[in-house]
């Protein structure tokens, strides 16, 4: 069975690694952790929160590879001898990926109180009109 594509058109031309992005941003939707919120903050601006109790900053790392915002967390296994009747405290690695759009740009990230906040910026949309010469 062939998959259906939106890139099939004969007018998208060049967007085959979008696609494959778009691809794998929808495999990685099926885990709930860490749970996020993502909040609009004016026009060209966008926060990302996530959830993260118990990782400290030296546990997180955030890279932004082929226009994916990757948040990648894994705690050090620190053998405290302590023996837990109930462990609800997630302390399992993850990985989250955000797809952004062309120009969107990573402007401050910070830890406090236990929630990752990532704000993200996207510089006002140039809308001139550009003529192009025929040679």
């Amino acid at each position: 069975m062939s998959r259906l594509s939106l890139f099939n058109s004969p007018f998208m031309l060049g967007f085959d690694g979008l696609e494959r992005l778009m691809d794998g941003v929808a495999k990685n939707t099926g885990d709930g952790f860490p749970p996020y919120d993502i909040e609009h903050r004016g026009e060209h601006k966008i926060r990302i929160t996530l959830a993260l109790a118990g990782f400290s900053k030296e546990d997180l790392a955030l890279t932004i590879e082929q226009s994916q915002l990757i948040i990648r967390g894994q705690q050090e296994e620190g053998d405290s001898g302590s023996t837990y009747l109930h462990r609800g405290i997630a302390a399992r690695q993850f990985q989250r990926k955000f797809l952004l759009a062309d120009g969107m740009d990573v402007v401050t990230a910070k830890l406090e109180n236990g929630l990752l906040h990532i704000d993200l910026e996207r510089p006002e949309p140039d809308t001139k009109v550009r003529k192009i010469a025929i040679r």
